[in-house]
């Protein structure tokens, strides 16, 4: 599939990118119209990305008509579940007689058969519908300093873009990504991934006390109104991301010395055994507040340090001996835990809990422990 670029100028323009698709029906051509209207508006370059069918365009404001004529001569006609077949960040309205559009999520077109031109116009300023702590780490409503956190919405970003070596500025990560900016409590955040519909930060570590504070995208389309979340001094969480629950047990992400995980063999194609007592095991988590040495958010960590808060594990209802407890080295902003498994009977769902500062962490997480 071939695609190319409309680069608006801030006057009255049209441009058309048209080729030729496959797997929708038998095939044939499409023809997409951009018109910028010269409002104003910052021009922005509409980009079209290709994958499986999945048609993006980054456009600051104006119209798009779009076409399909398929090769034997005829339309197209979109089956149900080919919904997202065309996104488009913040539609505000499709018109088309008959009418071939109707909902299908954030910022899409849900259609059933195109039978001519239809013309959508788009508002791209960024829009925040929630934030929450990074989802494989507990997904609290909370967040701290210096944690990870995931923002959700629409039109977070015109591109999609996970940051590279290039983006980091020596050890220093990025503030910005895709042209994608993000400030909590107008401090500028470290950003990860962006997505049109999908942001992740870390937040700073300074210029965020705890209490209600507003989270703020910002992309070269604007700024999104402040959404307020509760930012606590810590919010703890371990690693245990969906792809480890098991028969509806939540596992922690438990990793031995030889890249083996304490889970039950043969789950999710990774290598796997019980763990056993005596066995060393490392935990990850976030949100666990600062070390000692100290070192600011957005910084790739060098050296070994410690949480300056008490950290203490169970397992099994037992209190397990902690080696470690700090930042991993070459990472930013992730806490490591080598814990020794003590000596407690063989379980598939041995219970592994943590405090801090005498908190007790509030995720529910377990342990598969043999003899």
């Amino acid at each position: 599939m071939t695609w190319g670029d409309c680069t608006f100028d801030g006057t009255n323009t049209n441009c058309t990118l048209s080729g030729t698709f496959t797997g929708l029906g038998p095939g044939g051509n499409y023809s997409f119209v951009l018109s910028y209207p010269g409002n104003g508006q910052s021009p922005l370059t509409a980009i079209t990305q290709p994958g499986s069918q999945l048609f993006t365009l980054s456009l600051s404001a104006g119209s798009l008509t779009f076409n399909f004529n398929e090769s034997n001569g005829t339309n197209y006609s979109f089956p149900s579940l080919n919904f997202n077949v065309f996104y488009v960040p913040a539609l505000t309205s499709c018109t088309g007689s008959p009418n071939p559009c109707g909902p299908g999520g954030v910022g899409s077109l849900a259609m059933s058969t195109i039978t001519g031109p239809v013309t959508g116009s788009f508002d791209l300023t960024p829009a925040i519908q929630a934030v929450i702590s990074a989802s494989a780490y507990g997904a609290f409503p909370s967040i701290a300093p210096a944690t990870w956190i995931e923002i959700y919405g629409r039109n977070l970003a015109l591109t999609t873009k996970i940051w590279s070596g290039a983006d980091f500025h020596g050890n220093d990560a990025p503030t910005a990504l895709g042209g994608t900016t993000v400030s909590v409590n107008g401090q500028s955040a470290f950003v990860y991934y962006v997505s049109p519909g999908q942001v992740n930060v870390q937040v700073p570590s300074s210029g965020v006390p705890t209490g209600s504070q507003p989270v703020v995208v910002t992309t070269d389309a604007g700024s999104s109104d402040p959404h307020n979340v509760n930012v606590n001094s810590t919010e703890p969480g371990l690693l245990a991301p969906p792809q480890f629950v098991i028969n509806g047990t939540q596992y922690v992400v438990a990793l031995f010395n030889d890249g083996f995980y304490a889970l039950p063999p043969g789950t999710g194609g990774v290598a796997a055994r019980r763990a056993k007592p005596g066995d060393e095991i490392v935990l990850f988590g976030i949100g666990f507040g600062p070390v000692t040495p100290a070192i600011s958010a957005g910084i790739i960590e060098q050296d070994l340090n410690n949480i300056n808060a008490d950290v203490k594990f169970s397992i099994g209802g037992v209190s397990a001996k902690v080696d470690y407890a700090g930042l991993v080295a070459t990472f930013v902003g992730l806490y490591q835990f080598n814990v020794e498994v003590p000596d407690i009977p063989a379980s598939d769902t041995t219970p592994l809990t943590f405090t801090l500062g005498g908190v007790a962490g509030t995720q529910k997480l377990s342990l598969f422990v043999g003899n």
